[in-house]
């Protein structure tokens, strides 16, 4: 059965956008439907129900975990290059598969379906990545200071690994943890969004046509509470690595959790990512990347610009031709319009947020250029497209006047909303750009080959554009932050395999009697000729 037959059977009622399905845990292989459970709603279209997907009991939660624990017993001994064809059978089901998970996407959390496709090819362009990792999860051979021994090292698995993910990047973000933690020869227990389980379960059926063995791979559903209860787990030595996708405030008490393991968990979190427009940058390019850095995907990116920081002499020129794109964006029901730039926030927890921080904006003394919060028939918007009264739409939001003090400057809001902020030199645009807690992603526009050599050095993130956006990742290459954007893991490319691996060092002594490192080994202080004859057997 391919997935998309598998997707059919679970489907039993339908509306104009697709069927609405009965979703179930995925552990062992099998769905389990559970007895509790919630709905997952079309974030378009509020009179769409995706489908009914169960709350984790605590023995669902049990059962997953001593099912993963299982299954790792056996996958960990499967070679490396055989895991790896799994992997690149995982790339060919999600590649023959791509508009169906795209369109899926695009119906549960109202992302434009031109970005729900390069989701699904972020999730292809890692499994093909890391496929061939398979043939290249080197260890080293390393010279000893004695004679007749071998010193070696190996990258050994970790175990059960549990994996938390956001709404925001329901297929690509999961794709980063699972495929490399697969790999390095870990079972894992994915617990995703409440806000994109559809999604999930259909990732979890590629797995499955895929050919991964049963246990390897298992999704378990719920809000919160079903990771409190995954989590107690890790302190129970049945979780062995946990990587998390979220708030920084969450990531903090995962770290706790972790630390009392003496566990290292994988930590990617918020951002309040800075883009500086310096005086020579090119305007013709720098003003729509910046609508998109700013406003795709309704601002909801941990890499979304947050701060936009502009040389004096051409602020009032980048203020008024950013404001006028600004007022020309697009927003509505993604399913219906693929013109739109972005849709509805995922969520009421969003929105709540988002609401709060225009009374902060206007407390603080900041001025709002543009900014009508939320969309409705009765709070209209020129540019919409669908009925407003059935998403949690929010118009594009833009302050200035905005200070390194205010709440609008320091807090991260995932929403469509940013700030402009006026510099007086780059000396002043790199503090400032710094002046928060964050430190995920950052971009500068300058044609100054110098200015991008201090802006290299001189930021303080864990990723930097020159001449581009704050977003957008590659598969290939390391993604995370520093200070409260993160704990110095990171996702995706070699460096990942440090988070799913521990080291192992072997030494093989073969010499006919005992040899102490450092305490038998001639150094040649005495000035003679070093001889090693009488150890050598002959």
């Amino acid at each position: 059965m391919n997935t998309a037959e598998a997707w059919n059977l679970i489907g039993k009622q339908s509306s104009s956008y697709g069927p609405q399905l009965e979703g179930g845990h995925f552990i062992g292989g099998k769905l389990i439907r559970g007895s509790q459970h919630f709905k997952s709603i079309n974030s378009s279209d509020n009179q769409d129900i995706v489908g009914s997907f169960p709350k984790a009991t605590a023995e669902e939660v049990q059962n997953a975990v001593k099912t993963a624990n299982e299954a790792f017993l056996n996958w960990r001994k499967v070679p490396a290059p055989i895991r790896g064809s799994a992997i690149g059978r995982l790339s060919q089901v999600m590649e023959r598969e791509k508009e169906s998970l795209a369109w899926i996407i695009t119906r549960e959390i109202g992302k434009p379906f031109r970005e729900s496709l390069g989701e699904v090819q972020e999730a292809i362009d890692t499994a093909q990545f890391f496929q061939s990792e398979g043939r290249r999860l080197y260890g080293q051979t390393v010279p000893s200071e004695l004679p007749n021994k071998e010193l070696m090292t190996y990258r050994r698995p970790l175990g059960v690994c549990l994996m938390i993910t956001a709404s925001n990047f329901p297929f690509a973000v999961p794709s980063w943890k699972i495929i490399p933690a697969l790999i390095a020869g870990n079972s894992v227990i994915w617990k995703p969004s409440q806000d994109a389980p559809a999604t999930a379960l259909a990732f979890a059926l590629c797995f499955e046509e895929a050919g991964f063995p049963k246990g390897v791979v298992n999704v378990i559903f719920g809000e919160a509470q079903a990771g409190e209860k995954l989590l107690k787990y890790v302190e129970k030595s049945q979780i062995h690595k946990v990587s998390f996708t979220g708030s920084s405030a969450v990531g903090r008490k995962i770290g706790e959790i972790c630390g009392r393991a003496l566990q290292s968990p994988s930590l990617e979190l918020g951002g309040k990512n800075p883009l500086i427009i310096n005086r020579d940058a090119n305007l013709d390019k720098a003003i729509p990347t910046s609508i998109v850095s700013c406003y795709g995907t309704a601002g909801q990116r941990c890499t979304s610009t947050g701060n936009i920081i502009i040389h004096k002499d051409i602020y009032d020129e980048f203020k008024n031709r950013f404001l006028e794109e600004a007022k020309k964006i697009k927003i509505g029901n993604c399913v219906q319009d693929e013109k739109v730039l972005y849709g509805p926030l995922f969520a009421e927890r969003y929105l709540d947020n988002f609401l709060k921080h225009l009374e902060w904006g206007k407390k603080d003394g900041a001025k709002l250029l543009i900014g009508q919060g939320r969309i409705t028939k009765s709070n209209p918007y020129p540019h919409f497209s669908g009925d407003p009264d059935r998403g949690l739409y929010v118009g594009p939001t833009l302050w200035e006047n905005v200070t390194k003090e205010m709440r609008l400057f320091q807090e991260e809001i995932f929403g469509p909303t940013v700030n402009l902020v006026k510099v007086k030199d780059f000396d002043e645009a790199i503090e400032t750009a710094n002046a928060h807690a964050y430190g995920l992603s950052s971009a500068i526009f300058t044609n100054d080959p110098f200015l991008m050599l201090r802006f290299k050095e001189e930021i303080q993130a864990g990723m930097s554009s020159i001449n581009n956006s704050t977003t957008g990742a590659e598969a290939h290459l390391p993604f995370g932050g520093t200070k409260a954007s993160g704990n110095g893991t990171r996702e995706s490319g070699i460096w990942v395999l440090d988070s799913y691996t521990r080291w192992h060092a072997v030494n093989i002594d073969l010499a006919p009697k005992l040899q102490l490192a450092q305490m038998d080994v001639d150094y040649g202080h005495t000035g003679k000729a070093l001889d090693f004859s009488g150890w050598v057997k002959h």
